[in-house]
């Protein structure tokens, strides 16, 4: 046994068992020195003396007294073969202490005590506290406070074992049993509390309480509410079981209450029932909704099944799971399928009808694999789904008239040249037209563009050595079908195959130092295997398409040029002396011209006779009708036609450097005026008529701090109209007209306004919103957000919001707007209308920091209407939250009242009620 002097921070007591046939007497000589072991470490400076210093002196005259010799190799094989096991050491691990003012050690009490910020470790057990005392005749550690006349009952114990934290009045630990009685104690137990005014502690891992409170609140001197547990169990980090319990708000006790209840308190997920919400439909009765089963599979993967049940019979089922993997990837999958039935059998307005969507987002860590990627995003299922659906999650969708997917898989090989190929599959759908077009799949390939005529030693210049061409491969197999034949195998008949080869042969150049040039040639071939014969029937005067399967293919190529420059033109309106806030403009031009030449192919295209025509003579001859046998095919029809034409543009750019607000700043602030103003046109000088294309004028810019993005675009018209409305190869101006004629016209506006408050606060609406994309809708709020409040990730905050009160009333009220605008205007044949006109809205108000409301709605100004509209309304309780959902109008008209726990531990105390209209006659 040896024995070491500590520093005066730490002292570390480690006491071995003595195994010798005389066991007893040496432990009691043992325990003696490791008590006078105690006393002789506390050799603590103090007001320059050594306190306990007479103890060395005994300590070391024992130590010199006492005689121990090798036991002998009989007594060796008697202690080996004997039965009585040796008794437990008085402690197993090492202990160390530590206090601020002052370790004292009274060798009569046998107690060690420690003052102000005092400590011990003991194993994985911790304790702090302003005063500990431990007695090592009945081995127990009592902790408590220092109370003050100032500042009261301060340092209370906080007491840590493993990951379980008690912060108690006071507490009596027993280091032989591992038993404690804690009293006043908050415990945190996962999402929860357990406040408790007497605890005891069986063990590591069974704690019991009497009357106590188990809470989510963040206040836990003066909780909003809690559940009383009369008589429970807690096992830390697996459950608390509980008898009779009941729900207390404010100290006021509720009827709600149980005879028994279990909180799980696993630090990981777990599986487990999802409790689903209630209400009403006029068409469907009573129903539950978005009630099931929660599955853990494990940490990387899960999977939530729920239902929901309406009492005429309709029912729903809907699947949710989300996957990942570390650095690799990760994704989500949902399908949702609704058998739904309106009115009752026999009824004249009785339907039933299915509807199902299916989603799937997959995406890859970019680290993953730097020459291959996969990725989806598919969003498919029958074209009513979000029309139709009675489940408040989609109410966010309902507006949404297109669903499109996109799978797809791409890898490079490299080398020289390098090698890179992808494989996509595509699905689009409209759900007003109900039309679907997919590719099953499209194959792209192609080979890194190779300069066959550059140095090797130097860069690439001139025409010659920047000659260079690659070659690309496109497969497509396309498929065009219906809702109503989608997944059936009639939606292949009709399915289009074929294969495109290009050859681009490029090269770029300047010409007359200021200006830039290219030119280049293209080499199509095209391979199908599924052409048409066309023939006249004379009997019924009908045109007869006859489908021929066969390989088949044509060869087509082109030629283009362009030159082009950019112009830089500056305006300065600062003169010397002078300070302006605007100081100068910059107008960036880049012009350019192209001259394209695609010959014509007519050898392939067939005729065949058509309908009689009785010349003036009385002679009867039949039309010949050309026609393509390539007709249809996926990658168009060979040019019929020559065609040289030259094609002009004009593109512009504004900025322009103002002063800048910021006093430090050394040099001005630049802002864009213009983002693009663009002009083109086009000359077809093979052309018999109309060689003039109209000129399509488009822009854009932002404005306010880009707060508000502005598009727009024009078609201009050279050419006048006859008295049915056709155009004529006539200048409009020698029409008595303008120089143009509008002939279309569109502006898109969107604007967003905050608070200087409400930009620095996260959106609260994310959760609502994603759930949006997920199903297919917009990415804001302007056609309204989910209603799914019973979910508890729905208004999931950000925790650092919180912002401490300040001592002087002051709040601004936090708010934000969403505007969009949109205007098309028609006059293609002069019509002069407004075809469509339109204004959206979204907004959010902070009455107080507790109390929100919000709105989505739009006006059409060319019917005079309001569009879908949901009112939005959200006050937060602290340890709850509630939520007010009004759909004033439209077939999808109800409201929607939440009120419950924001804590997911405790997420299906909660009330719900969601109800339509009245039914009007």
């Amino acid at each position: 046994m040896t024995f070491q002097k500590p520093s005066h921070t730490f002292t570390k007591i480690h006491l071995k068992a003595l195994r010798t046939n005389n066991f007893k007497i040496l432990f009691a000589l043992s325990f003696t020195v490791f008590i006078n072991t105690l006393s002789y470490s506390q050799d603590i400076p103090k007001n320059g003396k050594i306190i306990n210093r007479s103890t060395k002196d005994s300590l070391v005259a024992k130590i010199d007294s006492l005689q121990i010799s090798a036991p002998s190799e009989k007594t060796q094989d008697t202690i080996t073969k004997d039965s009585i096991k040796p008794k437990k050491e008085l402690l197993e691990t090492i202990v160390k202490y530590h206090a601020k003012d002052y370790t004292r050690f009274s060798q009569k009490k046998q107690k060690l005590y420690l003052y102000n910020e005092a400590k011990i470790d003991y194993g994985d057990m911790n304790i702090t506290a302003g005063n500990i005392t431990i007695d090592y005749n009945k081995n127990t550690v009592y902790a408590r406070g220092i109370t003050d006349t100032v500042s009261g009952y301060t340092q209370k114990p906080v007491f840590t074992q493993g990951s379980n934290v008690i912060e108690p009045d006071s507490i009596v630990f027993n280091t032989e049993s591992q038993k404690a009685l804690i009293y006043n104690s908050k415990t945190e137990q996962g999402e929860g509390t357990v406040i408790s005014e007497t605890t005891k502690k069986e063990n590591d891992s069974v704690y019991f309480v009497k009357d106590a409170k188990y809470t989510t609140s963040d206040n836990l001197d003066d909780p909003e509410y809690y559940i009383k547990l009369r008589k429970a169990k807690i096992v830390p980090g697996k459950k608390i079981v509980t008898g009779l319990a009941n729900l207390f708000i404010y100290n006021v006790p509720t009827p709600l209450g149980l005879p028994f209840g279990f909180f799980p308190q696993s630090e990981t997920q777990t599986s487990g029932v999802i409790i689903p919400s209630f209400g009403e439909q006029n068409d469907r009765g009573y129903f539950l909704q978005n009630g099931g089963y929660y599955f853990a599979i494990s940490d990387f993967l899960d999977l939530a099944v729920l239902g929901d049940y309406y009492t005429n019979g309709s029912y729903g089922i809907r699947t949710e799971t989300t996957y990942s993997k570390r650095y690799r990837f990760r994704g989500n999958i949902g399908f949702r399928y609704e058998n739904l039935i309106s009115s009752e059998r026999g009824f004249p307005d009785y339907a039933k009808s299915t509807i199902y969507n299916f989603r799937w987002s997959h995406s890859q860590d970019s680290k993953a694999n730097p020459s291959s990627r996969f990725s989806a995003s598919v969003n498919l299922g029958s074209s009513t789904y979000f029309r139709q659906s009675v489940n408040q999650v989609n109410s966010g969708a309902f507006l949404n008239n297109t669903l499109s997917s996109s799978v797809s898989y791409s890898k490079s090989f490299q080398g020289e040249p390098q090698v890179n190929f992808s494989l996509t599959a595509t699905h689009t759908q409209n759900t007003n037209t109900e039309t679907i077009n997919l590719t099953l799949p499209t194959f792209q390939g192609s080979l890194s563009r190779m300069y066959p005529f550059a140095s090797k030693t130097s860069s690439k210049k001139g025409i010659i050595q920047n000659v260079n061409f690659q070659y690309n491969l496109r497969a497509e197999n396309r498929i065009q079908t219906t809702d109503s034949l989608f997944f059936k195998k009639e939606m292949f008949d009709d399915a289009k195959a074929g294969f495109q080869h290009s050859i681009p042969l490029t090269t770029n150049f300047k010409l007359f130092k200021y200006f830039s040039a290219s030119a280049s040639t293209n080499f199509n071939e095209v391979w199908t295997f599924k052409t048409i014969d066309r023939s006249f029937d004379t009997t019924t005067n009908e045109t007869i398409t006859t489908d021929i399967n066969g390989f088949d293919a044509f060869r087509t190529y082109n030629f283009s040029t362009s030159i082009g420059t950019t112009i830089y033109g500056m305006f300065n309106f600062e003169k010397e002396g002078q300070d302006k806030k605007i100081k100068a403009i910059r107008h960036i031009i880049r012009p350019s011209i192209s001259y394209n030449i695609n010959p014509a192919f007519d050898k392939y295209y067939d005729t065949y006779e058509g309908d009689e025509i009785v010349d003036a003579d009385g002679t009867t001859t039949r039309d010949l009708i050309e026609y393509s046998r390539f007709e249809g095919g996926i990658f168009g029809t060979p040019n019929k036609n020559f065609s040289s034409s030259m094609g002009l543009s004009v593109s512009n750019n504004l900025e322009a450097k103002v002063r800048d607000r910021d006093s430090t700043a050394t040099e001005p602030k630049k802002i864009i005026l213009l983002n693009n103003l663009n002009f083109s046109t086009s000359y077809n000088f093979a052309g018999d008529s109309l060689k003039w294309s109209p000129v399509r004028m488009s822009g854009s810019t932002q404005l306010f701090k880009n707060k508000m993005s502005i598009n727009f675009n024009a078609t201009l018209d050279p050419y006048a109209l006859d008295n049915n409305n056709r155009r004529i190869d006539k200048f409009n101006i020698d029409n008595g007209g303008s120089l143009f004629r509008l002939s279309s016209a569109s502006l898109n506006a969107s604007w967003t306004l905050a608070s200087k408050k409400a930009d620095d606060k996260s959106n609260k609406k994310d959760k609502g919103i994603n759930e949006n994309v997920r199903s297919g809708g917009r990415a804001d709020d302007l056609f309204g957000i989910s209603e799914d409040f019973s979910n508890p990730q729905f208004s999931k905050t950000n925790e650092s919001e919180n912002e401490t009160p300040s001592d002087l009333y002051h709040y601004t009220i936090p708010w934000n707007l969403r505007i969009a605008y949109a205007v098309n205007y028609s006059n293609s044949r002069r019509q002069n209308e407004i075809s469509s006109h339109s204004l959206m809205f979204s907004g959010d108000l902070e009455l107080s920091p507790k109390w929100s409301i919000g709105a989505s709605s739009g006006y059409d100004l060319k019917n005079a209407g309001f569009t879908y509209t949901q009112l939005r309304f959200e006050r937060d309780l602290l340890s709850w939250r509630m939520n007010f959902s009004w759909i004033p109008f439209s077939s999808r008209s109800s409201w929607n009242f939440f009120i419950g726990i924001k804590s997911s531990i405790l997420q299906d105390l909660k009330y719900e009620k969601r109800r339509q209209p009245d039914i009007q006659f």
